[in-house]
C-alpha cells in the first residue's frame, strides 16, 4: 500500500465523540506528502482526569478550537479515496464513527488497516508487545511523544509503510 492516510484521536473522556485532537499523515507513493495536526473542542466538552495523564491536554487547550465538522470540512478532501490506517484502528473507527454520529453528519464508510493487526502477523511472539511504542521502535521509529495526536499518526504511518 503505497497511498493512504494515518490518522489518530486522542478524546477528552469516556465517550468516543470526545474527539480533542486528530492527526493525519497523508502517503502518496509511499512518500509523506502532507501532514495535519488540528486540536478540536470535544463533544461531550469536558475532560476526564485520566484522559489528561495520558496526553496531557486539558479543557483549556481546546476551549477555543473549533468543533468537529469545521476540522473534518478541511480534512475530509484530502483524504477522500484513501484508506485510513491507525494503530489498534477500532478505537480510532470507532471515534470517527461517533463523532460524525453526534453532529448528525453522515458517515462515508472509510476502509480502516489496523497496524496493531499486522504487527501480530508479520511480528507474532518476537515481540514482548504490540503496542505503538513497541512496533514503532522495531521498525526503525523513534517515537518520541506518544500520545500527542500526530507524532502517534506519524509513527502508524512509518510502521505502516515497513508491514501492510
Amino acid at each position: 500500500m503505497t497511498d493512504f492516510a494515518a490518522i489518530d484521536f486522542e478524546t477528552a473522556n469516556e465517550q468516543r465523540s470526545s474527539v480533542c485532537s486528530v492527526g493525519l499523515v497523508i502517503v502518496r507513493n509511499g512518500q509523506v506528502a502532507e501532514t495535519i495536526y488540528r486540536l478540536i473542542r470535544p463533544t461531550p466538552d469536558y475532560y476526564a482526569w485520566f484522559c489528561t495523564e495520558v496526553h496531557g491536554m486539558t479543557y483549556y487547550d481546546t476551549v477555543n478550537a473549533d468543533r468537529f465538522p469545521d476540522v473534518w470540512t478541511a480534512i475530509a478532501p484530502k483524504i477522500a479515496g484513501l484508506p485510513l490506517v491507525a494503530h489498534n484502528s477500532p478505537f480510532d473507527e470507532g471515534c470517527l464513527r461517533a463523532v460524525h454520529e453526534a453532529y448528525g453528519m453522515d458517515y462515508p464508510n472509510y476502509q480502516f488497516h489496523c497496524t496493531c493487526q499486522a504487527s501480530r502477523r508479520v511480528f507474532g511472539s518476537s515481540l514482548p508487545n504490540h503496542q505503538l511504542h513497541t512496533v514503532a521502535a522495531h521498525c526503525g521509529y523513534d517515537l518520541q511523544h506518544h500520545h500527542h495526536a500526530l507524532a502517534d499518526a506519524e509513527a502508524c504511518a512509518w510502521i505502516a509503510r515497513k508491514i501492510i
